[in-house]
């Protein structure tokens, strides 16, 4: 019995539309990523890129549980000596609703140059519109 491999006739990329409102950011972003790698396929090979575009609109309606509005903490180093910076959820929703999102999907990635790939299909708006309407994407209910 031979080991299937799929091969590039097999990959189909399609694009999907998610509504973010009410949605809890982790549910939302485990099945975001899950798309994104091409787990719902039965053609799913975890060294090959076969997920789909995901656009996900209305980013800045997304909800959250317990307290992590003030609790949770987004890090970042510029480098130098003394050079951490820290924010909260509520600080980054207010400036930037679109990477709260992005930042949860990532670290659901693998750690590696594909993932790098795969997150470059993923766009995310704070609105409810968005420019992709010429790839003539389908709605996903989650």
């Amino acid at each position: 019995m031979k080991t299937y491999s799929p091969g590039p006739e097999d990959l189909k990329n399609e694009w999907v539309v998610v509504d973010a409102s009410d949605k809890i950011l982790g549910r939302l972003a485990t099945e975001v990523a899950n798309r994104l790698r091409g787990k719902h396929k039965p053609e799913f090979a975890p060294h090959m890129d076969n997920g789909d575009f995901v656009v996900v609109v209305n980013a800045d309606k997304v909800r959250f549980t317990g307290n992590k509005l003030d609790n949770k903490l987004y890090h970042k180093h510029t480098g130098h000596p003394g050079g951490i910076k820290s924010m909260t959820l509520r600080a980054l929703m207010e400036r930037r609703p679109e990477q709260v999102l992005i930042k949860a999907v990532r670290g659901m990635l693998p750690k590696n140059r594909l993932a790098r790939q795969q997150i470059k299909k993923l766009k995310v708006y704070s609105g409810p519109e968005h420019p992709h309407a010429a790839q003539q994407p389908k709605t996903l209910d989650i």
